[in-house]
């Protein structure tokens, strides 16, 4: 194979079927379950050689998502060279399209798209499972962006059981112009929950998933973070009532928020909800999205 100059990858935002949190551990971090879904709203991370580690962004929200070591791409590219025991040498360009700290992941999604890249571009043919495991050492809902499609999450997220899933689950996200800080959101629900049980997904929504039923699934969403973002975003709670009023199967904050995820009965119903939504008066701006699709993947290699 002829060595690549450019490889691109396009990495998909997730949004939480059920997110459920337990008390906070001696180590200073949450037991969760969660069900997750990737959808098809898309980053791109362009990865080309380079002399240097150099990243680059634009797009939504690129002047929050930094372009330094502290952006997740970065650290992943760094770790993968550590790994494979050669210098990260390569610039990633991303074009951000997944609100930035919107509860869907667009960090996660950059950094398991830069894994996939630098992959690829270095030649290194990490095996999967090796993938996998440097993704848990960068963050938590990393190596579900890696795996896609739809998962349940255990540990701290990052332990991963594929699902079987029916059907296709069309969403219409409410989006914000201000981000909302995920420390925050889980100091809040250490307030609220200092006692909070052992995390457990209804069963009753695993069932609903394999079977492809989106209406018993709908009665089923449930996000123990939803309560925690509303009461520090008190705005929340009045998009989501906007949302069920217009007659979305059922309004949750995505993840740590400000995300608000509405489900549609189909694609049709998507783009009705959406336009009640911005008529509303409490949205601000919204994009629809279909899953489950594959996770972080390469589309070009030049």
């Amino acid at each position: 194979m002829p060595t690549p100059k450019r490889v691109t990858v396009k990495a998909p935002a997730k949004v939480n079927l059920a997110l459920k949190v337990g008390a906070l551990d001696e180590n200073g971090f949450h037991p969760v379950e969660t069900v997750y879904q990737a959808v098809d709203l898309y980053d791109e991370i362009v990865a080309t050689r380079d002399d240097i580690l150099r990243l680059t962004c634009e797009g939504e929200g690129a002047e929050l998502a930094g372009s330094g070591p502290g952006n997740l791409a970065w650290r992943a590219a760094e770790l993968l060279a550590k790994h494979a025991g050669i210098e990260p040498q390569v610039h990633l360009h991303i074009t951000k399209r997944i609100p930035v700290a919107g509860g869907m992941a667009g960090g996660s999604a950059d950094a398991a798209g830069a894994l996939i890249a630098c992959d690829a571009l270095w030649q290194l043919n990490t095996p999967r499972e090796e993938l996998l495991d440097l993704a848990a050492q960068l963050g938590s809902d990393i190596p579900f962006s890696v795996a896609g499609g739809t998962a349940l999450g255990r540990g701290r997220g990052d332990v991963l059981t594929t699902m079987l899933a029916r059907g296709e689950f069309h969403w219409v996200f409410a989006l914000s112009n201000e981000g909302l800080s995920t420390p925050a959101v889980y100091n809040e629900f250490d307030v609220i929950n200092p006692h909070a049980p052992e995390p457990a997904v209804a069963p009753e929504l695993i069932s609903a998933i394999a079977a492809g039923d989106i209406r018993v699934a709908a009665k089923h969403l449930d996000n123990d973070l939803q309560v925690p973002a509303i009461r520090l975003r008190h705005s929340l709670e009045a998009t989501l009532r906007a949302g069920r009023e217009a007659g979305a199967l059922a309004a949750i904050v995505s993840g740590s928020g400000p995300t608000c995820a509405f489900l549609a009965r189909d694609a049709e119903h998507a783009i009705e909800l959406a336009i009640e939504l911005q008529a509303s008066g409490y949205v601000q701006r919204t994009v629809r999205a279909s899953g489950p699709v594959r996770g972080a993947h390469i589309a070009s290699v030049q």
